[in-house]
């Protein structure tokens, strides 16, 4: 926001609109003016003004949250002499608006607590606090609110205070926080049991666990402690009330996950938790959904954290496997969501088995094991009246995907083939009903890849039974049975006898609408694991695909038919594939002809992304093996369709997703023939060049890669690729250098460092001797430090690469040339590229992009240690030694010391461990 300071009028105004506007464009128009001046310097004392003024909630809600936002994203804009009087004047706020709304309270104290992180000249806060509130009792709702959010905030993301001042801070608090606990027990004899006061006493006692400062052997002999447990036992406590004490429980079992150093508090916890069993039976009895829920987490953490102990000593002291009955006892709860929550802990419990890989101690977990599957298997059930297939989407779909996953990860214990069979064995008993029938092939479906399919008569049978099913039984046991037989499509390679019967069934389920994807997806499966023993069906598969639309498939399921019949095709008779190619990919073809000829080009039936889509995928896994010297069956096809593909890309230039459809589908055409579409090169990168000028979609910088990958070794191909490199560099170059344009374009930035990556990877020389090389290296440089996830991986890749071809002696003629050209443009940008690098990890990236940053500064080094040496001392002293709020940043022994770790680096992963421990410095 520009010019003068607007009237609080004005803004008040504003505020107005944001809240009551009936007008939803007016109420934006408010949102983005207010946005504007949120950003402004002018916020600060707007904000003051009208937490003063106090004229309504809206007024004083909006400067609360003005006030806290820029206390944590711009606190540096204020001098230092101003933050004792920004402090008096937030606390003489918080005071004077305490009645008006507990969410302005939550705002201002969130404000005060962050300044207080930042304010280093702020000693002892909490005891500031406290001495000066605590004796008014009207002045404890904030107070507490205060001394709830001030741990909250320590690790916040928000604030840049850096480790050191962390540190500090949590040592303060840490001294402090008997006093708290002392405030807090003061509180509860006061106020007895005031509902209110309790749940503010229980969110503060979590927050003061989750920071991990309390002393634990005090805290096992803490009246609060008792006084928990009571109001966790007690029927009669108010929901909001039992929600707080579970939290604080909850909060207080994760504190002490190291079990060992915080034994007392663990002790007293482990007998807590174990006496609500009883509470817990109550709140199931009286349908409290809300409680149950809360005690099954207890249970949950409380296996969570002893999880270990668990493990090493089963059924011994707090290794006592009465903490697994309770979650088998959740388990057996009728709700699902109940049973969901423990899920964590038994991935948990499997993983850690599974790595011990101890016979003894599977045996003594496996009946936990068994028993939990018997229970997912009831959870699993659909509703007796429930009517078509399951559904996959809605929230109990997602919990039966879980379920299955869960299953697939614990099943090891239980034995695959013993749980298939005794699964297979209730279905024979009797006839149960539908709903179980189909909840037992689901979980069935779940294991059927992790059992053996050699010579087991148990899985042939399960076959041969599957596919007798009359079209009868209910549908949805006849789409899970569909599922089954998809993932026993080993089962079926290993018998092949059952091919015929098995594609007959699913044939059936093709043809009627509510099975019909399911059964493309079995098909696919088939097709994949049988690919020699159906290449006998092929020209059945080739009907089916001509006959797509015929079948009510979602688009996926049809795309999966295409890539099952691909996958066959490639094993047919080399001199057999190029005329079924050339059939398989006639109905899109044809149809995209269709669209070419007729003029209605913004309509959605000229839309030809469904038939690009099927092209590619039928390129994509149709992959021969072709001998060396043999002409490749495909080459011949894929020739003949160009025409139409480069139709296509001309008439939709404009349309990003369907020129990115296109050059998938090119894509996978080129990688198909690898060497074979050498005569397309030229015309397609003419195209694609003459597009990207006026229309720079990225996905022609990603098909560019493909091409240097495919032909950047070929001496005939390399200055023709370099030509293309330099003439889409041109125009991206002009987008990256507009304003925020290396942020507002990261798929570009991506793309076009994959490319270049790939010309380093295949002709190294060729891009280091051309200009556009410098140009490439400026732009990585700019985008150093830009945060995105997959550009930034790119950017990193081509740097790490550049860097190694100078060092990696491959015993080719080029080797001295290529050393010679490194260390000309490290000269030239090594002092910027280390500066903004140490510069971009400080300030900018997230820890997960650290090891590739590590991967450049370690070639850098490799290259030339004396002078990366020095580039990284002047990068260091280049770098902010204390924060805006006094405190201390870095120290210069912090700095000396993390450059001896790196330049004394012996790997590169010594590297990465050096820079992620000093980034925390900073953030």
């Amino acid at each position: 926001m520009e010019g003068e300071k607007p009237s609080l009028a004005l803004v008040y105004h504003a505020v107005q609109a944001l809240y009551h506007d009936p007008d939803p464009a007016g109420k934006e128009r408010a949102s983005v003016w207010l946005g504007e001046l949120q950003k402004s310097m002018y916020a600060w004392e707007i904000s003051d003004q009208l937490l003063q003024l106090k004229q309504d909630v809206e007024s004083c809600y909006f400067a609360a949250q003005t006030m806290k936002m820029k206390i944590q994203t711009s606190f540096y804009e204020l001098p230092a002499d101003t933050h004792i009087a920004l402090r008096d004047s937030l606390l003489s706020h918080i005071e004077n608006l305490k009645d008006l709304s507990p969410i302005i309270i939550t705002q201002l104290a969130l404000a005060i607590a962050d300044l207080a992180l930042q304010m280093a000249s702020w000693k002892g806060c909490v005891h500031t606090l406290i001495e000066k509130y605590s004796g008014d009792v009207s002045s404890m709702t904030f107070l507490m609110e205060i001394l709830t959010v001030l741990p909250e905030e320590v690790h916040s993301r928000s604030l840049r205070i850096g480790a050191n001042r962390r540190t500090e801070i949590i040592e303060d608090l840490a001294y402090y926080s008997a006093t708290v606990i002392a405030l807090l027990v003061s509180c509860v004899e006061k106020t007895g049991s005031n509902e209110k006061m309790l749940i503010k006493v229980f969110r503060c006692l979590g927050s003061w666990f989750n920071l991990g400062v309390l002393d634990t052997t005090f805290m096992a002999n803490s009246q609060l402690l008792i006084l928990l447990f009571q109001v966790l036992q007690r029927d009669e406590t108010p929901t909001n009330l039992h929600e707080a004490a579970s939290d604080c429980v909850c909060s207080a079992l994760y504190a002490i996950e190291n079990v060992d150093s915080n034994m007392a508090l663990a002790l007293q916890l482990f007998r807590g938790v174990l006496l609500l069993e009883t509470a817990y039976h109550m709140a199931v009895a009286r349908e409290d959904l809300d409680k149950v829920l809360n005690y099954c987490r207890i249970f949950t953490e409380l296996c969570e954290t002893l999880l270990e102990t668990i493990v090493q000593s089963p059924g011994q002291g707090m290794g006592d496997l009465r903490t697994l009955e309770l979650l088998l006892i959740c388990a057996g709860h009728p709700q699902y969501e109940v049973a969901e929550i423990s899920f964590n802990f038994w991935y948990r419990l499997g993983e850690r088995l599974y790595k011990t890989n101890d016979a003894v101690l599977h045996g003594i977990f496996r009946p936990y094991i068994q028993r939990l599957l018997h229970g997912l298997a009831r959870h699993c059930q659909l509703d007796a009246d429930h009517e078509g297939i399951p559904e996959d989407t809605d929230d109990f779909g997602e919990f039966r995907m879980r379920v299955s996953d869960l299953v697939k990860d614990v099943i090891f214990l239980v034995g695959s083939m013993e749980c298939f069979s005794q699964l297979y064995s209730t279905l024979k008993e009797g006839s149960p009903p539908w709903e179980v029938t189909e909840a037992v092939l689901f979980i069935m479906a779940a294991i059927a890849k992790s059992v053996d399919p050699e010579n087991n008569p148990t899985l042939t049978e399960v076959l041969e039974q599957v596919v007798l099913l009359p079209q009868t039984v209910h549908i949805g046991v006849r789409y899970t049975s569909i599922e089954l037989v998809g993932e026993m499509s080993e089962a079926v390679n290993h018998n092949p006898r059952f091919l015929d019967p098995v594609l007959n069934y699913l044939m059936k389920g093709l043809g009627e609408k509510p099975l019909a994807s399911m059964a493309a997806k079995a098909i696919l499966s088939i097709c994949s694991v049988c690919r020699d023993h159906m290449a006998q069906h092929f020209h059945g598969l080739l009907e089916i695909a001509r006959s797509l639309d015929s079948f009510a498939l979602s688009t996926e399921a049809a795309v999966g038919l295409l890539k099952g019949t691909a996958l066959v095709l490639a094993r047919l008779p080399l001199e057999k594939i190029a005329e079924c190619l050339s059939d398989l990919c006639a109905v899109q073809v044809v149809a995209l002809k269709k669209l070419l000829s007729q003029d209605h080009s913004n309509s959605k039936s000229a839309d030809p992304t469904v038939w690009l889509d099927r092209l590619a995928v039928i390129f994509r896994h149709t992959n021969p093996i072709v001998e060396n010297g043999q002409m490749h069956p495909c080459q011949k096809v894929i020739h003949d369709i160009w025409p139409v593909l480069s139709e296509t890309l001309n008439k939709h230039q404009a349309d990003n997703r369907i020129v990115e459809r296109c050059c998938r589908c090119l894509r996978f055409a080129v990688r198909c023939v690898g060497k074979g579409s050498a005569s397309l090169l030229q015309p397609l990168v003419t195209q694609m060049v003459n597009v990207y000028r006026v229309y720079p979609h990225s996905c022609f910088l990603y098909l560019g890669s493909i091409l240097v990958d495919e032909y950047g070794m070929e001496e005939g191909c390399r200055q023709g690729l370099l030509d293309m490199l330099q003439a889409l560099c041109m125009p991206t170059f002009q987008l990256l250098e507009q304003p925020n344009g290396l942020r507002n374009h990261p798929d570009t930035v991506d793309d076009l460092f994959r490319l270049a990556t790939r010309f380093v990877q295949r002709s190294p020389v060729t891009l280091l001797s051309s200009q556009v090389v410098v140009h490439l290296v400026q732009c990585a440089i700019a985008a150093a430090t830009l945060d995105h996830r997959d550009a930034n991986c790119s950017v990193m890749k081509f740097i790490r690469d550049l860097i190694h071809t100078g060092i990696t002696n491959d015993h080719e003629d080029d080797f001295e040339v290529r050393k010679q050209l490194i260390g000309q443009a490290m000269q030239q940008h090594g002092q910027q590229l280390i500066t903004q690098i140490i510069h971009a990890c400080c300030f900018f990236l997230p820890p997960y992009t650290l090891p590739d940053v590590a991967e450049v500064i370690w070639e850098v080094m490799l290259f030339d240690r004396p002078t990366f040496c020095r580039w990284l001392e002047n990068a260091l002293k280049g770098l902010p030694k204390g924060t805006s709020g006094g405190a201390v940043t870095v120290t210069n022994k912090q700095l000396t010391d993390f450059h001896k770790q790196v330049t004394s680096a012996e790997e590169c992963k010594q590297v990465c461990w050096a820079i992620r421990e000093f980034t925390r410095l900073f953030r």
